[in-house]
Formats: C-alpha cells, sequence, structure tokens
C-alpha cells in the first residue's frame, strides 16, 4: 500500500477531516502541515505514478527536463518556473532530484521483491 498512506497524510491536516481519515482505517491526529514533509511525499507519489504508466527511468527525466535527456540546446521545457524558482531557492532542481531518487527507490525495491 503505496498511495493511500502519502494521500492521507497530505490532505488530513485538519480535523474537519476527521471522517475521511476515519473511512481510510486512521485514527490518529491530524498531520502537521510541513512543506518539506508534503514536497517529499509529493515527489514519491510523482515516481510511483511514473513507474505505474511504464514509464523509464530516462522517459521521467526527460518529462522532468527534456534538456537534461536531449541537450542543453533543446528547445523544450516542462516545468521551467519550478526550475528557475528551485535553481534560485535551493540551487538544484530539487523536484527533479528528488522524484529520481525516490523513482530508484521504488525500481530497486521492486526488483528485490
Amino acid at each position: 500500500m503505496f498511495i493511500v498512506p502519502r494521500v492521507l497524510e497530505l490532505t488530513y491536516t485538519s480535523h474537519d477531516l476527521k471522517p475521511f481519515a476515519q473511512d481510510l482505517g486512521y485514527q490518529g491526529e491530524p498531520f502537521p502541515f510541513d512543506p518539506e514533509r508534503r514536497h517529499q511525499l509529493k515527489c514519491e507519489l510523482n515516481a510511483y505514478y511514473a513507474k505505474l504508466y511504464g514509464l523509464t527511468r530516462d522517459e521521467l527525466r526527460y518529462i522532468l527536463d527534456p534538456a537534461d535527456v536531449m541537450g542543453e540546446d533543446y528547445p523544450s521545457e516542462t516545468f521551467r518556473v519550478l526550475r528557475k524558482k528551485e535553481l534560485n531557492t535551493f540551487g538544484e532542481y530539487r523536484t527533479q532530484r528528488l522524484v529520481l531518487e525516490a523513482f530508484d527507490r521504488i525500481t530497486t525495491t521492486q526488483n528485490t521483491q
């Protein structure tokens, strides 16, 4: 079970959603709204969905940043604003790194089972 716990943590951040959480079998308190944790969860979900769709790592790299696969002079961009913001804020395209790391973990886990 990969998707449900992550979606639950992303959505159940207020007591208003307690019935939803209980429908999913969760009896605990709402999850804290932690932007870093939320970003990690979203990256993990993106990687998982990519794997479910049968994408290879290079295909996922291309979706995240075509120039990373095709070369810097490639004329297409997908997430230009996100990439630029993250490069300015973090000095790296953090989302790309985190999604690919999650993809690698998922792939490794599936290959060892």
